[in-house]
Parts: C-alpha cells; structure tokens; sequence
C-alpha cells in the first residue's frame, strides 16, 4: 500500500517500509506534519516505489519482514544505481552489535530502536536529509567544477596545438611546404601507429596516450630548418656535399631547441623528449645510412621510423622546388623498396596494410594548386 502526498507538496519524501500495520501508522503519524510520506508493508514493493519515477529521499526499513528482511531489501537499493544514493535508516525492535554492523557494512545509514522515540526520529530523518542534501549540492558543484576544468583544459590544449603547429609551418613554409604536409604527417603518423600498437615490437610504447603525444609533436619534425640558409633549402638543383651537409644539420638544430626548451621548463617533459626524438631522428635509415647519427634498427626511436616513412611518402607526393609531385603509387613503390633498408619492415607492413587509408588523407589535405615550372629532378626526399 502506498500513501502519496499531493502533487503540490515540495517537501522531502520519506518511504517508511515495516510489515505491522500500527508500525505503519505510528511512524506515519509521527512524519506526516514534516514530510511527504509513502508506505509499503512488503519489501518487493519498497523496492518498486524506490525504483519509479519519484523515489523517496529517504527511506525507514524494518528489518523484520515475512517476505524479505530489511537487510535484503537493503542490499537490492545499494546494489542498483538508480537508488543507492538514498540514505536507509533501519528499524529495529532489538538492539544488537552484530545487527548493527551488517547492516553498516550493507549501507545503512543510520539504526533506530522501536519503540521509536519521536525527537530521536525526528533528528535523525533531518540529519540524514541534510547530509543528503549536502552530497547533492557538492556532486553538482564537482561537476561544474569539473566541466569548467575540462573546458579549460580542451581550450588550453586547443592553443597548446595551434602555438605547436604554427612554430611548425614557419620551417615548413622555408621549405616550399604547406601547413597540410603538418596535417597529412601527422595523420599517417597516428594511422600507422594504431596499426602497430598492438604489435609484440611496439605494444610496450604504443598505448593511447604517447600515439596522442607523437601525434602532436609532428609538427616539429623539421623546425630546424629555420636555421638553414634558403640559398642552400630552396635550391632547386642537386646540392653540393658541402651544401648537403648543412642541410642534416636541421635535425639536430631543431632537437638542440626542443631540449634547450625543455631545460627552461626544469623538468622532463615527454612530448618535448618525442619531439626532440623526432625532429633528431626522422632521417636516419633502418640500414644506418641515414644522418645525423648514423643509427639503425631498434636505436632508431620509434616516433622517428613513424615519422621518416610518414615525411617520406608525403614529400614524394607533393611538389618541391628541386622536384615535382609523383603519384601515389610511385610513392608505395618506394616505401616498398625501402622495406629493411631505410624504413623498420613491420612500419613498411603496416604502413602498406592501410594504404587505401593513406592515400584517403592525402586527397583529403591537397596543398593549393600551383604553376608547375616544368623542372624534374630525380632526387628523393632531402
């Protein structure tokens, strides 16, 4: 049986549950002038109520039932979501230790002795009421808390990216660049990184969280080459040793003011050490032929194979002053030949396993259409 208050009434409501009918109108009794009251004789049917549309805010639970014991009732609230944050006084006729610490451990809030004294009973319903009461206004205030500090933070990262990757377009654009080389880079960089994350080989440094931070740090990757002369970069026929020379040092130009960065901060940064991996060594070769250390195989970091692979597709696709754009497929053709010499075999392998992805995001981040100066040199990437 259920008695509802009506409609209008804003007052707290109080689910009183007990299978003895003067309990029933004794303890309601005592409520009615303060709160809104619903009954239930049946434990089945406290937990209905408790489960509908306008739950209690408090319920008074009767451990002694025919049909289910309050502790019962009790352990079906806590365990469903949609009632366990309503507190449970429980009833009883018989003041027991080991009673009182099972329902505790259950999630009783609060015992009461029958015959039920009513300033205690009033007490207690308010205490509980107003901690309830409580909880809820710092649940919300920790959310908005929380949603203000996500805000903040999606903000803080959205200037943190837009600064990293305009540092970068200022070495790409020296270049003959685009800012969509930084987009389709770092897009195949995180393609293939998912790819291999689950790999034996790179399981242990490819989770969620470094593919975002390599993923982000892309846009350095040359930004060394803001200290090469342009006489030397936007030559457009074959360098000289001499001229070649200067241009390997853009990737140590550019790891020396990533770690001068990082040194200013006063403390280990992992994006700025995979940046500074990255923008190191994203020309060495799998065979160390590569500069500007010479390293090969697994000495090579990781963020740097993604990234030479990555850089070496996309320049073999977009035009350069010293060489026109070649197609997709000359490009795979390449990376295909370089499997085991310049590039890691199992990147090359994953790399070709999403080719249809890869050449997705290379339509999807064309560099504007330019005048074609009609030049055609065979040199690869530099």
């Amino acid at each position: 049986m259920t008695d509802v208050a009506s409609a209008g009434d804003r007052r707290p409501t109080v689910l009183v549950v007990d299978d003895t009918p003067d309990d029933l109108h004794l303890i309601s009794g005592l409520l009615r002038n303060r709160y809104s009251v619903k009954l239930a004789n049946r434990g089945d049917k406290a937990i209905e109520i408790a489960r509908s549309n306008e739950p209690p805010d408090i319920v008074l639970l009767d451990i002694l039932m025919s049909d289910m014991d309050g502790y019962q009732v009790l352990k079906a609230l806590k365990e469903d979501s949609r009632t366990q944050i309503i507190p449970v006084i429980l009833l009883t006729g018989i003041s027991d230790m080991d009673d009182e610490q099972k329902g505790f451990d259950l999630g009783a809030a609060d015992f009461i002795t029958k015959p039920v004294s009513p300033p205690l009973l009033w007490a207690r319903v308010a205490t509980h009421l107003g901690l309830k009461r409580v909880r809820a206004e710092l649940d919300g205030l920790n959310e908005a808390i929380g949603a203000e500090v996500e805000r903040r933070m999606a903000e803080a990262h959205a200037v943190y990216d837009v600064t990293i990757t305009a540092l970068g377009s200022l070495a790409e654009t020296r270049d003959d660049q685009t800012i969509n080389h930084i987009r389709r880079t770092q897009r195949y960089v995180r393609a293939v990184a998912m790819v291999l994350r689950d790999h034996p080989r790179f399981a242990s440094v490819l989770d969620e969280g470094s593919i975002e931070l390599i993923y982000r740090a892309v846009p350095l990757h040359d930004i060394g080459k803001i200290g090469i002369p342009d006489s030397i970069l936007l030559k457009p026929g074959r360098l000289t040793r001499q001229e070649f020379e200067v241009i390997k040092s853009h990737t140590t130009i550019g790891r020396d003011a990533i770690l001068t960065a990082e040194r200013a901060l006063g403390a280990g940064s992992p994006f700025l050490r995979i940046a500074a991996e990255i923008a190191c060594s994203h020309q060495e070769k799998w065979d160390g032929s590569g500069y500007p250390e010479g390293l090969s195989g697994e000495d090579i970091p990781v963020p740097a194979r993604l990234m030479a692979i990555a850089d070496v597709y996309d320049s073999i696709i977009s035009h350069r002053i010293y060489r026109n754009a070649m197609s997709h497929d000359d490009a795979i053709r390449y990376i295909r030949d370089g499997r085991g010499s310049h590039f890691d075999p199992d990147i090359v392998d994953a790399f070709l396993g999403i080719e249809d992805e890869i050449r997705r995001i290379a339509e999807a981040h064309p560099d504007p259409v330019g005048e074609d100066d009609g030049r055609v040199i065979a040199d690869m990437p530099r």
